[in-house]
């Protein structure tokens, strides 16, 4: 009997996010799902909310912009044991998009952000090519966002992290596509329905009306997509937005 699949999901948090959405789309197909972030209590809630719809997931305390606490958790996803094969499906949705005033800006600000959105990528991406090349298969998406693409006023800090990611995603695309690892760049250009957005601006949806903001489980559902597409027909990278949003 075939053993079940494994997925990481790094950088879950509320319920109500993108993270736990994925790690719940994942689980619908059998997955067992290793739920990681850095607030234990959020994790184990999304864990707890899968195991109640007959679903696998176990929590992982991560902080990922932490060597060792990456390692320790690919340890875990990847390991040969009773939840499953070492997983073929990795996720990295850490970032912070919080702008600040250019002028006013502080190293220690700069830094944080780099950490989060391009250093962390670079963590979680270094660990999956060392996983999945030597198994010649699995995927790698990474979730993106309108600054990957562009500066904007008051968000010099995080465009310039998120435009590194977007080039470790391409570099890693290049050089391990070859060996049967589909690595992916996802750019999400546009507010999400997320506790995240919706906590900060509750008026937010109804100012944009209906369809005017992504839905998690519909981004979720292109994660899965991407998971499962043909070696013949893969895509590197894809772009998501409400079909309301100029660009």
């Amino acid at each position: 009997m075939a053993k079940k699949s494994k997925a990481l999901v790094v950088g879950v948090g509320a319920e109500r996010g993108l993270g736990a959405a994925t790690a719940r789309r994942f689980a619908r197909e059998g997955y067992h799902v290793y739920v990681a972030g850095r607030t234990l209590e959020k994790v184990t809630k999304v864990a707890d909310s899968i195991r109640a719809t007959n679903g696998s997931a176990t929590p992982l305390e991560i902080d990922a912009t932490h060597e060792a606490d990456v390692i320790g958790a690919f340890d875990r996803a990847m390991a040969d044991d009773a939840d499953g094969a070492p997983a073929d499906l990795i996720v990295h949705n850490v970032g912070n998009n919080m702008p600040g005033d250019f002028r006013e800006m502080t190293a220690d600000y700069f830094e944080m952000a780099w950490k989060l959105g391009c250093f962390a990528g670079f963590l979680v991406g270094r660990e999956a090519a060392r996983r999945l090349v030597p198994l010649g298969r699995g995927t790698m998406i990474f979730t993106g966002a309108s600054a990957s693409m562009r500066g904007r006023p008051r968000f010099a800090a995080f465009s310039s992290a998120k435009m590194g990611l977007r080039a470790i995603a391409q570099s890693m695309a290049r050089e391990f596509g070859p060996a049967g690892v589909h690595v992916a760049h996802v750019v999400i250009d546009g507010g999400i329905a997320g506790e995240k957005l919706l906590s900060r601006m509750p008026q937010r949806a109804e100012q944009v009306g209906p369809d005017g903001l992504l839905e998690i489980d519909a981004i979720a559902e292109t994660y899965w997509h991407i998971h499962r597409q043909p070696r013949s027909a893969w895509t590197h990278e894809v772009d998501l937005r409400p079909f309301k949003e100029s660009f």
